[in-house]
């Protein structure tokens, strides 16, 4: 067994640089790809072996870690292109949807549950407000204005734009990188933003302005609040990929959970970019009415429920008389 292992290592070790080589480029030229299809025999029958002389030695679950990374090397699908585009609306993202359906749901509750704890606080504890504004805020609602009636007048709409969807897209980001804290990161953010959310709704509502606060926020908050969702549901998988590896290594299952969840990230920091113009030219803007707002915060939303479910693209149907023979 030492003896095969010596004899073999050099060839594991010029596939693990050919697998980390292969992961930078864009592209393979034929000769690149059929030898790691060989490469993927070989390594099977070596896995096999391993398998049959020492099963639950170091080198066995060495060799289906990499036997794992080749596969999926072998597997990925084309990048670019519309069609490239059109699978990730049409799969990856459904499926990652799907996957997480559970994890969001528990976000959703967890801000849910937060947000009504911020409300109690507020309500019954009204001095801890400096806990979640600042002086300048607070002082404004006591005056009987919200902090975001006249911003037209002090900023353009195109740089609070950029402004805004940038911090949503940095407050998305920590939500799923704070998974790597075993979860626990993530559910400190989500909680976290759902308590300030019901401790400033409790405070506009003791001065008379929670309806302002609302007609604000209602044509981008349903999307933005429930990226943050799906971002935190991203992040609590990342951390029970730690937790609970379901691959060789926790390597290698922290490495394909955050592949597989990543196209839905892209299309939440997409939907961020929407957030931040609806929050820079629509919200702030006395303009617009209460139903046009709700029109378009619902409508926002929907769309967003669509993209998740792939229900933008619909899956090819097989012929069923070309099955049958006719």
């Amino acid at each position: 067994m030492r003896a095969w292992i010596i004899a073999r290592a050099g060839t594991w070790r010029g596939l693990l640089e050919s697998i980390a080589t292969l992961r930078l480029g864009r592209r393979a030229t034929m000769e690149q790809a059929l030898g790691v299809v060989e490469s993927y025999r070989g390594l099977a029958r070596d896995l096999a072996t391993a398998r049959r002389l020492a099963p639950n030695s170091r080198t066995t679950a060495g060799l289906e870690s990499l036997y794992a990374q080749l596969h999926a090397l072998i597997s990925r699908k084309p990048r670019g292109g519309t069609a490239g585009l059109r699978d990730l609306l049409r799969v990856d993202i459904p499926q990652a949807a799907r996957e997480l359906r559970s994890r969001i749901a528990g976000m959703a509750l967890l801000m849910a549950a937060s947000a009504a704890a911020g409300w109690w606080m507020i309500s019954t504890f009204p001095t801890l407000i400096g806990l979640f504004a600042g002086e300048a805020m607070i002082a404004r609602v006591e005056q009987g204005h919200l902090w975001t009636e006249g911003i037209l007048n002090i900023t353009p709409s195109s740089v609070m734009s950029v402004g805004i969807l940038a911090n949503n897209i940095v407050v998305s980001v920590l939500a799923f990188c704070a998974g790597i804290f075993f979860g626990l990161g993530t559910f400190y953010l989500v909680a976290l933003n759902g308590m300030m959310l019901g401790a400033v709704f409790a405070f506009v509502h003791q001065h008379g302005l929670a309806a302002a606060l609302f007609n604000f926020i209602i044509a981008h908050g349903p999307v933005e609040l429930s990226v943050i969702c799906v971002a935190g549901a991203s992040g609590v998988a990342l951390g029970e990929s730690i937790i609970r590896p379901t691959l060789a290594t926790r390597r290698d299952s922290f490495q394909a959970c955050a592949h597989r969840f990543a196209p839905l990230l892209l299309l939440c920091a997409a939907l961020l970019v929407g957030c931040g113009l609806i929050e820079g030219f629509v919200s702030p803007d006395p303009g617009f009415p209460l139903a046009s707002r709700v029109v378009i915060g619902v409508s926002y939303w929907t769309v967003m429920m669509i993209l998740m479910s792939g229900g933008l693209f619909r899956r090819p149907t097989p012929d069923i008389s070309h099955s049958m023979g006719t």
